[in-house]
């Protein structure tokens, strides 16, 4: 089967990388195709299975881990496992696309590790913590509690950006768009 090259956008909740990666996949000459992650957790809301997520039972996720059947995964929290399908990356190559991720920033750096020439690992930072905290916020998708767990978490998450590619600082938006465009496709471009 054909390889495509794979994209990694990492960052600490709220940094943009979703933003980014949904401006990408808008760009058709760059031939890209989301990965959409299994999860054991139940759907939220209007989430479709095969969409949103592949919704596994806790006990369906145990046997494909067993099964070596992710390229990564991990327990987030106790008994709720997320990881990428290594038939999600076939299933897209041999769409003849190149596989996207909006992906934690361990999931990231596994992928990276495993296919060192065919992945880029891009980093978004957000400019400050500060901005940080003001960006969960004017979410007012969650808690106080939960916005400084995730404030938390994004400092020890911003010691890992020098282990990517590349970071892509995202204090502008536009700037921040135009500048994963150009890395995105400059490295689709190289060993074609």
């Amino acid at each position: 089967m054909a390889k495509g090259k794979l994209i990694v956008f990492s960052a600490p909740s709220g940094s943009g990388k979703t933003t980014i990666v949904r401006h990408l996949l808008k760009q058709k000459e760059l031939n890209l195709e989301f990965s959409i992650s299994a999860t054991s957790r139940e759907k939220r809301g209007n989430e479709q299975d095969g969409k949103d997520y592949y919704f596994l039972s806790f006990q369906d996720f145990k046997t494909k881990i067993k099964n070596d059947e992710f390229l990564e995964w991990e327990e987030v929290y106790r008994d709720n496992f997320y990881g990428t399908l290594k038939s999600e990356v076939e299933r897209i190559w041999a769409l003849g696309k190149h596989v996207i991720f909006d992906i934690d920033v361990s999931g990231g750096l596994r992928i990276k590790r495993k296919f060192p020439e065919e992945t880029l690992a891009i980093f978004v930072k957000p400019p400050s913590i500060d901005e940080l905290k003001i960006r969960l916020k004017k979410r007012q998708t969650e808690s106080a509690d939960k916005i400084n767990m995730r404030i938390a978490k994004a400092s020890a998450e911003l010691a890992t950006a020098p282990l990517f590619d590349t970071v892509v600082v995202n204090d502008k938006l536009e700037k921040a768009l135009a500048e994963s465009y150009e890395l995105v496709s400059k490295f689709l471009e190289e060993n074609q």
